[in-house]
């Protein structure tokens, strides 16, 4: 039924502290624009994978429509008409550039800035202004928080960590001004607690749930009935699948907690980080996807591992650490392992792309209103290479159309970056090294 009345877009549930932001609702759409949908805003994010890639496995033989899936792609197969595969593009800011030693430092500080990073290991950094914080700084009002930055493996942010270069280049994607770096949260229970928990900062209402045993819900409880009685059964449903979502996050969150009570001081795992690779980076995939869902934020850059990581992963029965491994000299014992890594790296990716393409947003699903963007600032990590990256963004099939398109070598990255911030509505004539934005997405 049609009416006047319509519940505003940012609407929250609230209590004790609690807001909680609301997924996209049929009430949410005013009576006089029911008949003529409006376009849902777009959301932009940026994965980092660290170390470089296999390429022979990842980049396809064909281009167009037709592209093959190499094995590191393969887990990507199920999004074929909703991927975007991006071959050719450098960054040059990544180079020595006459600094010498320092790659995968520059790797990460040149991958969203297209800078040349300063080389120092003291507090006169000096990179570029990130590609994610140059949008926000347009459209960052629009929504609650102007940008997320999230990770899956803590670094310090100061001191020398790759020949000379500040472990804030290596350690940071983001950027808020050359000096500026803006270090992911790699603790799921503090991202929770920004997204729907205490809003003054203080952690008081996450104790005194602890204290009682009660879930974030329990709190909301009241506002969460009232507003049940005003949407219809389709509302309904919605409401009640994504507040199963935050439940579902939130105790996760509390299991990892309680299994990091019972392992070993010595072992210094912060409280909320799962000791499984997986589960955490599952975790911080599903709170970017809710803060997408609730249009907390519409920019988010996601470091899956700091540059030079040295993560193992005994999980898929590698103890090695992964920066050694990529120093492989064509071993072929080596490079399968760092094969393995990148697979698996690409199957958590694949998942997080069934669940943009499961989540429900205004005219159709999430997958239809984001451009999200994988990918690393090193080729061949034995080698160093910054140039031929790999690159895949997945998002709406009408802008990426299934489709594999390849540059002549040194194309900057920045000018895809370019094409980006147009589809974003952020007005700009260069960024970076650009030379000139790509003609790469398809009329959405």
């Amino acid at each position: 039924m049609l009416t006047r009345k319509h519940l505003p877009r940012r609407a929250f549930l609230q209590g004790a502290g609690a807001l909680i932001g609301l997924p996209m609702l049929d009430a949410m759409i005013p009576a006089f624009a029911q008949t003529k949908p409006t376009k849902p805003p777009l959301r932009m994010a940026f994965v980092y994978v660290p170390n470089g890639i296999i390429m022979p496995d990842w980049t396809p033989t064909r281009t167009g429509k037709g592209f093959d899936f190499p094995h590191l792609l393969e887990p990507l197969a199920p999004y074929r008409e909703n991927l975007l595969l991006v071959s050719g593009l450098t960054l040059n800011g990544g180079r020595a550039l006459g600094d010498g030693p320092g790659d995968h430092a520059r790797a990460a500080a040149s991958f969203l800035t297209g800078a040349h990073p300063r080389k120092t290991a003291g507090a006169d950094i000096h990179n570029g202004v990130s590609v994610d914080q140059f949008a926000a700084q347009q459209i960052g009002k629009a929504t609650r928080f102007p940008s997320l930055e999230l990770g899956c493996e803590d670094g310090r942010q100061a001191g020398n960590c790759d020949s000379g270069y500040s472990c804030a280049y290596s350690n940071s994607l983001a950027w808020r001004s050359p000096t500026t770096p803006m270090p992911p949260e790699v603790n799921p229970r503090a991202v929770f607690e920004r997204l729907f928990g205490d809003q003054a900062g203080t952690g008081l209402n996450q104790a005194k749930r602890e204290l009682y045993q009660k879930s974030i819900l329990d709190f909301v409880r009241a506002d969460t009935q009232k507003l049940q009685g005003k949407l219809g059964a389709n509302d309904r449903r919605k409401l009640d699948e994504y507040l199963s979502a935050v439940r579902e996050i939130e105790r996760r969150i509390e299991s990892a907690e309680g299994a990091n009570q019972q392992v070993t001081p010595t072992l210094e795992k912060p409280t909320g980080i799962p000791l499984d690779f997986a589960e955490h980076l599952r975790l911080m995939f599903d709170l970017l996807l809710a803060a997408f869902q609730t249009d907390s934020t519409r920019i988010v850059t996601l470091m899956v591992g700091r540059e030079g990581s040295g993560r193992s992963y005994r999980e898929i029965g590698i103890p090695d650490a992964h920066h050694p491994l990529t120093h492989h000299k064509n071993d072929p014992e080596m490079v399968d392992k760092v094969r393995r890594i990148n697979r698996y790296h690409a199957e958590q990716f694949a998942a997080f792309a069934g669940r943009l393409k499961a989540t429900q947003d205004a005219q159709g699903s999430l997958m239809d209103n984001v451009m999200v963007l994988y990918g690393s600032g090193l080729s061949d990590g034995n080698r160093h290479q910054h140039h031929e990256l790999p690159v895949v963004l997945v998002g709406s099939r009408a802008m990426m159309g299934g489709r594999h398109v390849r540059y002549p070598p040194e194309a900057p990255m920045t000018n895809l970056y370019l094409a980006m911030l147009e589809q974003m509505g952020v007005q700009a004539e260069s960024f970076g090294d650009s030379q000139a934005r790509l003609n790469v997405f398809a009329p959405a």
